[in-house]
């Protein structure tokens, strides 16, 4: 039997990384609200922070209700922070709470604003990595067999959340084809849908690391779906933030920077961990998933290598008649790997999960044969 000391310290040292981490990024965006709601109140045409109220493009005609809001963040932060620090049993919905309104915060601003500015990646990335933090926490209190299948229920999620976007943004890209013009085009640096890509793919990330907890949840005594798991949370906080390309004009002009080289960089990294993610995925179950992925890194290296082709064309602005084909087939393959991997978790029989989760389920079952 187990001593309420034992279940308290067993409480203690539960996502104890995670908390750790999450107080941190809660504790800075906090004190960040908290400073930019003040200066706001206190000048409210924005000459303490060196900005203009045209940057609001007439939606308010000062700065006083957007400083008002931030400040009102802060102060949901405060009580959040103290909420986490003590372990009190709804920790996990007041973080849920101030990172949903800090989520909502950006993407208005960005709307408004109607740009990117370099101070969202260094307040709006610690939000998103804070969701990452937070979703352990909050299975972690929900500790159940539906919690675990709805985790993994996300990996279906994204997949179908990602292509849905690649069909909704070309839409709104007037002469953008999906059948010469690349993925990353959508987002580059002066494109149109720049910033409707980045709001609606912010979900993406989010979605995919809640299916990586998922995974580790059922793992049980499988070191490769740990491995899997593992490298889905990793997968998610390197893609959190992908450095633009600028428009192929751009680069065929001579005119790329840093961040052109940053992108092909994640591109490459990106595409080692999905390979890794796969092969240890195929590793932990059975014959016909190995031969499923099998034929998955075939198409990999079918269309990767076509697509490896046309792709040095956008550096001197040519023509690349099939790249945007290439490039959607191998992103289909993937997002399909994991829709099966998904399923084929979720109607495992044998995964044993949690310690807490298989003692839960024990004692359901003891309870059944009494």
């Amino acid at each position: 039997m187990i001593t309420t000391k034992e279940k308290e310290r067993k409480k203690q040292s539960e996502s104890g990384w995670q908390r750790i981490i999450l107080l941190i990024i809660i504790g800075y965006e906090t004190a960040g609200s908290l400073l930019g709601g003040s200066l706001l109140v206190a000048a409210p045409d924005g000459r303490l922070m060196d900005m203009s109220v045209d940057m609001m493009h007439g939606v308010f005609t000062d700065f006083m209700v957007p400083g008002i809001i931030l400040f009102g963040l802060g102060t949901l932060g405060i009580f959040s922070f103290l909420k986490i620090l003590r372990r009190t049993h709804n920790d996990w919905f007041m973080a849920g709470l101030i990172l949903g309104g800090l989520v909502i915060w950006f993407v208005v601003e960005i709307i408004i604003l109607q740009e990117l500015h370099w101070l969202h990646l260094m307040w709006g990335l610690p939000v998103l990595l804070g969701w990452v933090m937070t979703i352990p926490l909050i299975a972690s209190r929900h500790d159940t067999e539906k919690m675990r299948k709805g985790l993994l229920f996300c990996g279906i999620l994204s997949s179908v959340w990602y292509i849905a976007i690649n069909i909704l943004v070309p839409v709104f890209y007037e002469g953008y084809s999906t059948v010469n013009l690349t993925v990353s085009e959508l987002s580059a640096i002066g494109a149109p849908t720049r910033i409707l890509w980045v709001l609606l793919a912010i979900l993406y990330p989010l979605l995919f690391a809640a299916f990586g907890l998922g995974v580790l949840k059922s793992a049980g005594q499988s070191r490769a779906l740990r491995i899997v798991g593992s490298l889905i949370i990793i997968y998610c906080i390197l893609n959190f933030y992908w450095p633009p390309m600028h428009r192929r004009e751009v680069i065929g002009a001579g005119r790329g920077t840093l961040t052109d080289t940053l992108h092909i960089t994640w591109a490459v990294v990106t595409i080692l961990m999905m390979m890794l993610l796969m092969g240890f995925g195929a590793a932990a179950l059975g014959k016909r998933f190995r031969i499923f992925t099998t034929a998955t890194f075939v198409l990999f290296l079918i269309f990767g290598s076509l697509s490896g082709v046309e792709s040095p064309h956008i550096n001197a602005n040519l023509p690349t008649p099939n790249l945007g084909i290439w490039e959607r087939i191998n992103i289909a393959a993937f997002m399909i790997w994991v829709i099966v991997f998904s399923n084929v978790l979720h109607h495992r029989k044998n995964v044993t999960g949690s310690p807490k989760l298989r003692g839960r389920i024990a004692e359901t079952h003891k309870k059944e044969l009494a």
